[in-house]
C-alpha cells in the first residue's frame, strides 16, 4: 500500500490522539482546533441516553464547564483502532474530587472524521 494511501487511512487515529492529548491537557482550544463547525458531541451523562451538544460553541462550552468542574480530567487511552473516516478509541476515565478522593470509570468513544476534523464523537461508558 502507498504511503499516502497509508496516510489517509491512519488519519481518524492521528487526529483522535491529538485531540486526546489536547484534552489531558484541558486545552479547550486545541481540541476544538480538530473539530468541525457542525461537530457533535453525546455525552454519557445523564444516563441512560447521555446529552447531545450540536455545533462548535455549544461543545466548546461544554469542555469549558467541564475542566472547571474536574480540573483533575485525565483519560488514559486502553486501546485504540481506526479505519477511514472512522476511530474507536477504549479508554479508562481518572478524576480526583474536591476530598482529594480518586476514582475512575472505563468506556468507549466512537469518532467520525469528515474533512480532516472530527465532526462525532460519540461517549459510552461502563457503569
Amino acid at each position: 500500500m502507498s504511503p499516502i494511501r497509508m496516510s489517509r487511512i491512519e488519519e481518524a487515529i492521528r487526529i483522535v490522539l491529538e485531540f486526546n492529548k489536547a484534552f489531558n491537557r484541558h486545552d479547550v482550544s486545541g481540541m476544538m482546533q480538530l473539530m468541525s463547525d457542525d461537530c457533535i458531541f453525546e455525552n454519557t451523562n445523564p444516563a441512560p441516553d447521555g446529552t447531545v451538544y450540536s455545533g462548535k460553541e455549544a461543545v466548546t462550552q461544554f469542555w469549558q464547564d467541564f475542566f472547571h468542574e474536574s480540573p483533575h480530567a485525565d483519560i488514559e487511552i486502553e486501546e485504540i483502532f481506526g479505519l477511514g473516516k472512522r476511530c474507536i478509541m477504549r479508554w479508562k476515565y481518572k478524576w480526583e474530587d474536591a476530598a482529594g478522593k480518586k476514582g475512575h470509570v472505563r468506556g468507549v468513544d466512537i469518532f467520525q472524521i469528515k474533512d480532516g476534523f472530527i465532526c462525532e464523537k460519540l461517549s459510552y461508558v461502563k457503569g
